[in-house]
């Protein structure tokens, strides 16, 4: 899940510090939302994955736009195409089912 790798990224540069501060500032959810996304054994939402990407690529811009962070904002732009891309196929299953 394109989920746990943004989280891993964010923990590794310290922009988060647990799963209930990624859950809630980076995905806009309840603190317990990757836990119980486990626990019930379910994919997150296509709305969460979206501010996830919108989130990725409004700071993933700013850092490509400066030196110092471009590697890493481009970074944050590939994680982003990969929510979108997440988003799509998911779109794509849902409406080719109804065919």
């Amino acid at each position: 899940m394109v989920l746990n790798e943004v989280f891993g990224l964010l923990k590794s540069i310290g922009a988060v510090r647990s799963e209930s501060e990624f859950s809630k500032d980076w995905l806009g959810r309840s603190e317990c939302y990757l836990r119980s996304l486990r626990f019930v054994g379910t994919e997150p939402s296509i709305s969460t994955i979206a501010v996830c990407a919108s989130k990725l690529q409004h700071y993933g811009k700013r850092m490509c736009a400066t030196h110092e962070h471009e590697y890493l904002g481009k970074r944050f732009l590939s994680l982003a195409e990969q929510c979108h891309a997440y988003i799509n196929s998911t779109a794509e299953q849902t409406w080719m089912a109804s065919l």
